[in-house]
């Protein structure tokens, strides 16, 4: 195994639990082949870490273990899946919730793959070619330690050669589509039909809250709504109505779906397949107040009429959002940015209100679930942000 010298800088943070490397980790010129195996060396060449190195967006490669001994292997993956699935037993007995994150990648001790559940079917996600060239044995521990899944299917969240992004490796076909419950309602999800599902499992607890706390007698405004989760959650929980948002064309169909699998009318829903800026000054033109209004935007969005990032903009997005929010409404606030640090974005939402001659108080915060574990040095790998916020009337 080769060993590199990495700086000073970088012992620091990988020894504070931190196991992302980046180029300015190391102070020579540095190349290898994706997926090496490297032994990490301070400047006396002494033993800091094993990692493997591999291009993807966040970085050059991972930290796999601060243990000699360890090798990158079958028995290494197991190993960590019987961590992972041990942590998980709550969810795992828990006949209201049939999906969630089974395995997280830095945060449960393989980076750069994670696996999720839906009702006994796993969708395991590759991010990058270094980590893909493991598959055989990585799928191999996970089938070992968890028999029970009924099949296993795959995505790849980096650039193939081959364009490859999603596909069927073993065991059962999934039905299509695949009904989970999450906090005991009815969600319809497709395991092979691209990169995404149907529903994002890193919201649940916000999910949960609205539907438990904040969505009775209430109208609720869900922008940048996807297939409408965050719609049925309020529905579910006593809504009067929702009004679901989103630009992408087949956003009507799925959250009509996602209605009728609670037997829910989704013809007394409103869902408008548009722009989010241009259905508010729509909602400002008619004079329309919703008491909660969800915002989830994501973090780079581009369409024929704008360019939008979490970064540059947030704080506009909130204000005209405001601006349709009844007083003493609700407003959901999340990012799931890496890049967008917790600081800058309480900093914008007070903007925001300052701008809009508004008070308000956080009612409640989230970031990921416990089943998204994540390495307690690395700020990156906690990307999610969510903040409950009562807008005070004047």
């Amino acid at each position: 195994m080769k060993k590199i010298t990495i700086t000073q800088i970088s012992e620091k943070k990988i020894k504070a639990g931190n196991p992302l490397l980046q180029m300015e980790d190391f102070p020579n010129e540095l190349s290898f082949d994706e997926g090496e195996l490297v032994e990490l060396v301070d400047s006396r060449q002494k033993f800091v870490a094993k990692a493997y190195l591999a291009k993807q967006n966040k970085g050059v490669g991972w930290v796999f273990s601060l243990d000699n001994a360890d090798s990158f292997n079958e028995a290494f993956f197991k190993k960590q899946f019987e961590k992972a699935k041990r942590k998980r037993t709550d969810l795992q007995s828990d006949p209201e919730t049939t999906t969630y994150r089974l395995f997280n990648a830095e945060g449960d001790g393989i980076p750069g793959v994670t696996i999720d559940h839906y009702d006994g079917f796993a969708v395991v996600s590759w991010y990058s070619e270094g980590i893909f060239r493991y598959q055989t044995a990585i799928i191999a521990a996970f089938q070992a330690v968890f028999p029970e899944t009924k099949g296993i299917y795959e995505k790849f969240r980096y650039q193939r050669k081959d364009g490859l992004i999603s596909r069927y490796v073993r065991g059962d076909a999934v039905p299509t589509p695949l009904i989970v419950k999450e906090n005991g309602i009815n969600y319809a999800t497709y395991l092979d039909d691209g990169l995404m599902t149907g529903i994002f499992l890193d919201q649940r607890e916000v999910r949960g809250a609205l539907t438990e706390r904040y969505a009775a007698g209430k109208r609720v405004l869900n922008t940048f709504s996807y297939t409408g989760a965050f719609s049925v959650a309020a529905a579910m929980g006593g809504a009067i109505e929702t009004t679901s948002v989103d630009v992408a064309n087949r956003s009507l169909e799925r959250t009509k779906e996602q209605f009728a699998v609670n037997n829910l009318d989704g013809e007394q829903q409103k869902i408008y397949v548009m722009d989010v800026f241009d259905f508010i000054r729509y909602a400002i033109r008619k004079e329309l107040q919703y008491d909660v209004t969800i915002i989830d935007p994501p973090s780079f969005a581009r369409t024929k009429k704008r360019t939008f990032s979490v970064t540059k903009d947030y704080t506009q997005l909130l204000e005209e959002l405001i601006q349709i929010t009844a007083a003493d409404g609700t407003l959901i606030v999340s990012s799931n940015a890496a890049n967008y640090k917790e600081k800058n974005f309480k900093q914008d939402i007070a903007q925001a209100f300052k701008n809009s001659r508004c008070d308000y108080r956080i009612m409640e915060t989230f970031h990921l679930p416990n089943d998204f574990a994540v390495p307690p040095g690395s700020k990156t790998s906690d990307y999610l942000k969510v903040f409950i916020i009562k807008k005070l009337a004047r």
